[in-house]
This record gives C-alpha cells, sequence and structure tokens, in this order.
C-alpha cells in the first residue's frame, strides 16, 4: 500500500464501521425489532394484525424452503442427488449467496415412510468435504464433514442413516444414525473445488456418493442415477414467495405444519397463532384482507433489516452464534431464511462473517479497501476466500468474471507480510497485485462474505477479527 492510499484510509478510520452496516442499520430501530411486540404505527400488541405479522416471521422460512423444494423438484425426483457439474455465476438463481469454492451435490429427501442411506466415499488425499443436514424449518441439524466424519467407522466410506421424527428400529450395523425432527430434509454435500481446472476430479468424487432407502440399502439395490446437468426456470424462490398473496401464504403454511411439526418450545407462539386460524390444516381468520396484507408488507420489511439479539459486529462484519440452529429466535430464522438460505453452523468446519456496505459511502467513490495487517490473514486448517453479492445476494455481474479472491489462487502478499485486496468495479490496474481485486457492483448496495472453511480457535472464539472495510477517496 502506497503512503498516499494509506494516509486516505487512515482518515476514513472513523466512518468504516458506519459503511460496513450501512444496509441494515442505517434503517432505524425496526432491526432489533421483539418478535411479538408492536413494529408498527397502528397494530395494538397481541390483536390479530400483530399475531399475523409474528406469524409471517415464524412461517416464512419452512415455506420459502418448500418453494425452493418444488423448484429444485421440477428438475430433480425427490430422493435423487442432482449434482452441480460447474461452478456457479450470476446467472444462477435457485438458491442465494452460493459459493466458488466447492461443488454442490443436492438432494431433497422425504423420511416419512423410511429412513434414507447416504455413503460418502474415500476422496482426494486432504480434500475438504462437508455434509449439511437441514430440515424444513431451516435448523441446520447435523454436519458431518471430513474434519469431523460424526461416525464410529475406523475410516471412508462414512455412511449414514438419515432417520424421520416417527421412525423407529434397529439400524444395520455401521450406519450412524442422523435423527431429524422434521420428514421433510435437504442434503447438500459440499467438495472443494480448485477452480475450472479442477472440475473432473471434483465431479468423479460426486459420482462416488450414494444416496437410497434403508430398504435398498440393506437388499443391496444400486440407487437411481443422479441428475447432473440442468436447473429449474422457475422464479426465483425468494420473488415467488414475496409475491404470494398473504392468504396464500398461510394457507400454505397451514398445510406444511400438518407435515412438518414444530419444535416443542414453539408452542406458546404456535398458541397465539391458533387465536386467528393459523394451526396445522387451518386457515387465517378474524382478520380483514387490508389488515392481513398491511401486518405482512410489515414483516416484509422488517426481516431484510433486523439483526439477532446475539449477533455480534466485529470491524462492521456481522456474525452471530445463533445462525443454524435458531431455537426461538424467529426473527433472525427469517433474516437468514431470506440473505443466506441453509447457511452453515459458525463451528469448527465454517465461520462466515458478512459484511454490508454501499458504493454511495465514505465519499461515494465506489471504491474500498481490506488491508490485512502482517500475520492476520483469516486463520483456517483448510482454506479461505471472500465473495462479493449484489443487493439480491446474488453474485456480481462483472466484466471480468472475477467473483471470490483467496481461493483457489492465494492472494499476493505485500513485502512487509500485509495484504491489501481492492474492491471496486473498475479494473484498479497500478498498486494492485494479480488476485487481489474483487469486483463490486458499479452502484448501491452490496456484502461480503469471508468463508474460512476449518477455521482455528481464535476465528470461532472471536480472537481474530476480519479488518474493516475503507472507502478509497
Amino acid at each position: 500500500m502506497d503512503e498516499r492510499t494509506e494516509g486516505k484510509l487512515t482518515m476514513s478510520r472513523r466512518t468504516a464501521l458506519g459503511i460496513a452496516v450501512s444496509s441494515v442499520a442505517a434503517l432505524g430501530s425496526a432491526a432489533c425489532g421483539g418478535f411479538g411486540q408492536d413494529s408498527g404505527p397502528h397494530p395494538v400488541p397481541g390483536d390479530a394484525a400483530t399475531i399475523a405479522k409474528d406469524a409471517y416471521v415464524f412461517g416464512y422460512p419452512l415455506v420459502l424452503l418448500d418453494v425452493t423444494r418444488v423448484a429444485a423438484e421440477m428438475v430433480t425426483p425427490i430422493n435423487r442427488f442432482h449434482h452441480a457439474a460447474s461452478l456457479p455465476t450470476p446467472a444462477q438463481r435457485d438458491v442465494v449467496r452460493l459459493d466458488r469454492d466447492t461443488l454442490r451435490s443436492t438432494a431433497w429427501l422425504d423420511v416419512a415412510s423410511e429412513p434414507m442411506v447416504l455413503s460418502v466415499p474415500a476422496l482426494d488425499e486432504g480434500r475438504f468435504w462437508l455434509a449439511k443436514v437441514t430440515d424444513a424449518w431451516t435448523n441446520n441439524v447435523h454436519n458431518p464433514s471430513s474434519r469431523r466424519p460424526a461416525t464410529e467407522s475406523a475410516g471412508p466410506p462414512y455412511t449414514y442413516a438419515v432417520t424421520g421424527p416417527r421412525w423407529s428400529g434397529a439400524l444395520p450395523e455401521g450406519l450412524t444414525p442422523l435423527p431429524m425432527p422434521t420428514p421433510t430434509v435437504w442434503l447438500i454435500v459440499r467438495i472443494r473445488v480448485d477452480g475450472e481446472s479442477d472440475l473432473p476430479a471434483v465431479r468423479a468424487a460426486q459420482e462416488g456418493l450414494r444416496l437410497v432407502p434403508l430398504s435398498a440399502w440393506v437388499a443391496g439395490t444400486e440407487p437411481p442415477a443422479p441428475i447432473g446437468t440442468g436447473l429449474s426456470s422457475v422464479q426465483p424462490p425468494p420473488e415467488w414467495v414475496a409475491g404470494m398473496d398473504p392468504r396464500v401464504f398461510f394457507d400454505r403454511m397451514c398445510a406444511l405444519l400438518s407435515t412438518n411439526p414444530t419444535a416443542p418450545e414453539d408452542a406458546p407462539a404456535m398458541r397465539r397463532f391458533e387465536k386467528i386460524g393459523i394451526r396445522p390444516g387451518g386457515t387465517v381468520e378474524g382478520i380483514s384482507d387490508t389488515e392481513l396484507t398491511a401486518a405482512v408488507e410489515t414483516a416484509r420489511q422488517q426481516i431484510p433489516v433486523s439483526l439477532g439479539a446475539r449477533t455480534v459486529n466485529e470491524n462492521g462484519w456481522l456474525v452471530d452464534p445463533d445462525v443454524g440452529r435458531f431455537g426461538t429466535n424467529y426473527l433472525l430464522r427469517a433474516v437468514i431464511a431470506h440473505v443466506a438460505l441453509g447457511a452453515s453452523l459458525m463451528t469448527e468446519n465454517a465461520y462466515y462473517p458478512t459484511l454490508f456496505a454501499s458504493t454511495d459511502a465514505g465519499g461515494g467513490t465506489g471504491r474500498f479497501r481490506l488491508h490485512f495487517a502482517p500475520g492476520q490473514l483469516p486463520p483456517v486448517d483448510e482454506f479461505w476466500s471472500l465473495t462479493a453479492y449484489a443487493a439480491d445476494n446474488y453474485l456480481v455481474p462483472n466484466p471480468a468474471g472475477i467473483y471470490a479472491v483467496g481461493h483457489p489462487d492465494p492472494v499476493t502478499v505485500n513485502p512487509d507480510g500485509s495484504v491489501d485486496i481492492a474492491l471496486q468495479y473498475t479494473d484498479p490496474r497500478a498498486g494492485v497485485a494479480a488476485g487481489n481485486w474483487l469486483p463490486i457492483p458499479e452502484s448501491g448496495q452490496f456484502s461480503l462474505t469471508l468463508r474460512l472453511y476449518a477455521p482455528k480457535a481464535e476465528a470461532v472464539q472471536g480472537r481474530w477479527r476480519p479488518p474493516p472495510l475503507f472507502p478509497v477517496l
């Protein structure tokens, strides 16, 4: 970093935190609106409109995940893998905030009648993999990985039985149970990919994954061929849900409640919702269309600008230990479904600080820098990456076709051991090393996610913090 740039960045230190969370904190006190509280000018706490608003927040992840499932099943039948064959681009809009560090194998499971058996084969020496087993409410219930296989097996293949809430019985020897609280399950197996040239090796690894019903596993039946190409061309699920008529939304929510039970700790919330007919198999009652529409609109405005009660701001980067297993933190559950559906737990497998900003901040130049001091690059046992997203939470379209830095190509280190990453739409050219430029939108809001795979303890425990984002004036 030259002295002129350093001086400008130093002058900007007082505003750095402000720009980092401009897309949430600047929207005022609504960002921390409590569940069951009056967040609008008209509803009275406890009345039908407030209950409807809270019920929308409560049910939003359930409905969004179901719509995502329906869109996926237009391409891939249930209980079968869909193997991604290429790295995501801005054109891929079936799921928000996709990464380019891993290749995904996804499956929507129905374990109402019998378990599904997942087998992960031996992969290349040292190749990272992570399986996320998510319930219908977007809780990340199980996370076996190459670091923590969570199985009694001494080695690969690692074999698991995903069981539903009503299943009982004895599993065959060698199967590690992964019990789920709902019969609808979203399974995602991610395998590290080191760029385009590495795709054939990862595609071969994907072909070694097996997914079959327990009865077929016992019988030795081979699984049906996975689906390897194609994505649903329907409207992106978040837009689909955002455009739903409020009564259609709640009818769908009530139908899903009949299939996917709430947790025991949800009983107080469900007793409130039943006052306006929201129950398994129910329908909304006792509230006019006008009031219902206003209540839903309030919820839709609240969700994108809310923060969790335990969200930590680390130099502008937001981290919340409740992400992935939400308990009764219904607002956070809805927020994460909106911006990062199926988000990973902040554990020894992955650690994902996220920063929100706008190109209008810090003087409006649209140019920013991240400066990692010597020895302060993300501490990981595997690898790390930095990815930019547009305001709609999809990858940023840009002429250079650059969507992430840090992986697979390492960043260039300055002579003193520090690292500078340029964030701007246009090529910074002079003064920025190749591989240290990440394009952001030309204008408007954007966000950054710093992904640490197999983070070291100092990251998870908060002893290491990512650096602030500085504008270049």
